[in-house]
């Protein structure tokens, strides 16, 4: 399990991948978690969509990948905007039984064509419902249960006040650690870190970076999210965009520029948006990883 100390001893590096598609073998992921695991994250966190329990166990079987073939702790995400209450408890259970003691809990994306179930209308009641499964354990252990941030404001949110109180609710019914959404201007991290100590929001918060290697996934993940595009950004997908080599230089470029200034300023942690490219993962590693080693751990702010 990930404990506490993880989180205050050193400036955490952590991965996200996802499964393949339905139509692709689940083997394809596992050679890509070959190529990562020398790169010795501190963890690597599982999607899986928001459809119920339907994903529960590809991802499962992802995560014990991870945590027991690559010997890297996992975390695995549980949406649950389309989950009844049953859903969730078979889901725990079998992270239970499977050894998994991670979760990153969420409320989820809607599903075009489909009603949410409502038995979870936010990410801090599930979070709660985990909580309520730890009490009544019998062997004594629990999960570690990590919460989502936006940096830059929940696209559902109506003002930052409002967002940073539902994010208050999450730390309050029991995540111990948050992750953020992607962000290009690390100054909105920065003003959103004040935020969050003046609301007294003080777990550990890694910054979520998203290398923009290909325009067109870039241009998707920001219709979905309020991450606003600095000029030196939109410059560089303006001139390099239609260059596939080109744009995934600059966008490895610019994520390491992003976590160095981060890390410099004392950031708990960077989480890494692989896309399950490990050869970008690998090159944003290979720059930065000195920098893992020797910064001083804190919440400082510009």
């Amino acid at each position: 399990m990930l404990l506490e100390s993880n989180f205050t001893n050193k400036t955490i590096f952590s991965f996200e991948i996802f499964p393949p598609k339905k139509n692709m073998p689940i083997d394809t992921i596992f050679t890509t978690l070959d190529q990562l695991k020398d790169l010795r994250p501190d963890f690597i966190s599982v999607t899986f969509g928001a459809g119920g329990s339907e994903n529960c166990d590809n991802a499962l079987a992802i995560a014990r990948r991870i945590k027991d073939e690559c010997k890297v702790e996992s975390v695995i995400h549980m949406p649950c905007i389309n989950m009844t209450k049953n859903d969730a408890l078979y889901c725990l259970n079998q992270f239970k039984d499977a050894g998994i003691e991670n979760i990153l809990a969420l409320r989820g994306d809607r599903v075009e064509g489909k009603e949410p179930c409502n038995d979870f209308p936010h990410a801090s009641d599930l979070i709660q419902f985990i909580r309520d499964f730890d009490s009544n354990r019998k062997d004594g252990k629990y999960f570690k249960i990590f919460g989502a941030c936006y940096p830059e404001l929940h696209p559902q949110s109506e003002n930052v006040y409002s967002d940073i109180d539902n994010l208050k609710k999450k730390v309050d019914a029991g995540a111990t650690h948050l992750l953020s959404q992607l962000f290009f201007d690390n100054e909105k991290f920065y003003r959103f870190q004040e935020r969050c100590q003046i609301r007294g929001i003080n777990v550990p918060i890694e910054a979520g970076i998203m290398p923009a290697t290909n325009k067109k996934s870039i241009e998707r993940m920001v219709s979905m999210t309020n991450a606003v595009l600095p000029k030196k950004f939109t410059d560089m997908m303006e001139r390099y965009g239609d260059y596939p080599d080109a744009i995934r230089d600059a966008g490895i470029a610019y994520a390491i520029d992003q976590i160095v200034d981060l890390v410099t300023h004392g950031v708990q942690g960077i989480h890494l948006y692989t896309m399950n490219n490990p050869l970008v993962a690998r090159k944003i590693y290979e720059a930065t990883k000195s920098l893992f080693e020797v910064s001083p751990i804190g919440m400082s702010v510009k």
